[in-house]
């Protein structure tokens, strides 16, 4: 978010919360603020949240304000129940009277981002980002195989001449999955895992023709920018956090992953409930996805 114009951004620092909550109490001591919206329900944005003065306190409505979320607010917006996380938070400017919905992030890009976006991202053919792996917290199985990765740039590569970049942190397994991407695929990809700031990438992601990727950032990022996403979900439901406007072009295999886990449909479950299987990114096939990147690649005919 740096450089936005009009925000300030206070940064917390999550690693130690009581030294960070202590800090951030410092930063906005003798401050008061006439409204708070308090779009995040966890305990460690709510124990944040009292160091900020505010008349009005906007929360969540009692079933999405998890972690007692409701005991650090004195408002509460509407009950939306099974909505994307995106109309959620669209709800704080529904309680404040605003009907408008504005789908612009101004996110600013230097000069030499684009540039090196550029110097990536130029040629012949369409330009794919490839971004395979999402966060790997406790338990948390998004990603999908690197062998299926290659099956899907080799037929982009071949069939239609595609630009690929792989694109990551500089996590050991992220690294790995590049390692093992480039070995498997039949001709060479830009693995730029590793080596691209986040501004980078949002510039190689406004420049591409489609992002593929698992429940993660970059997902998001690419929203921010207009590019087309073929968001791959097995283990939570794209309709609370897929790519918010690609929902046609998710490979969505959830349904079957909960009825597999969970032996109900997902219309039994909690909203959001996530999918702990490890083998339920396997439910993907290569085939589907190519489909779903053809797909987004004729609707865009390659900008």
């Amino acid at each position: 978010m740096q450089g936005v114009d009009g925000i300030e951004c206070i940064t917390f620092d999550k690693a130690g919360p009581w030294g960070g909550l202590r800090a951030l109490h410092r930063q906005l001591r003798g401050r008061r603020f006439p409204l708070l919206l308090h779009m995040h329900a966890s305990m460690r944005a709510n124990l944040a949240s009292r160091t900020i003065d505010a008349a009005r306190r906007i929360g969540f409505d009692r079933d999405r304000a998890r972690d007692y979320q409701w005991l650090f607010t004195n408002e509460q917006i509407t009950p939306r129940p099974d909505c994307h996380v995106m109309d959620g938070l669209f709800g704080f400017l529904e309680h404040l009277g605003i009907g408008e919905r504005v789908l612009r992030w101004d996110i600013p890009l230097a000069d030499a981002d684009r540039a090196f976006a550029a110097e990536h991202g130029d040629g012949d053919g369409p330009v794919v980002v490839v971004s395979p792996c999402s966060s790997q917290r406790w338990r948390n199985f998004r990603n999908w195989s690197p062998g299926h990765y290659a099956t899907v740039i080799d037929h982009l590569q071949e069939c239609r001449g595609a630009r690929v970049l792989l694109t990551g942190g500089p996590t050991p397994l992220e690294q790995r999955y590049g390692v093992e991407i480039s070995a498997a695929v039949r001709r060479p990809v830009a693995n730029l895992i590793g080596r691209t700031t986040l501004k980078q990438l949002l510039a190689l992601l406004e420049r591409a023709d489609v992002l593929v990727a698992p429940d993660s950032g970059p997902v998001h990022m690419a929203t921010a920018v207009g590019t087309p996403v073929v968001g791959l979900y097995a283990t939570s439901n794209r309709r609370r956090t897929g790519p918010y406007l690609s929902q046609d072009l998710v490979v969505d295999r959830y349904p079957e992953a909960v009825q597999r886990e969970f032996g109900v449909p997902v219309g039994e479950l909690r909203w959001g409930q996530r999918v702990r299987d490890p083998a339920a990114m396997d439910l993907i096939q290569p085939q589907a996805v190519i489909e779903k990147v053809e797909q987004a690649l004729r609707a865009g005919a390659c900008r």
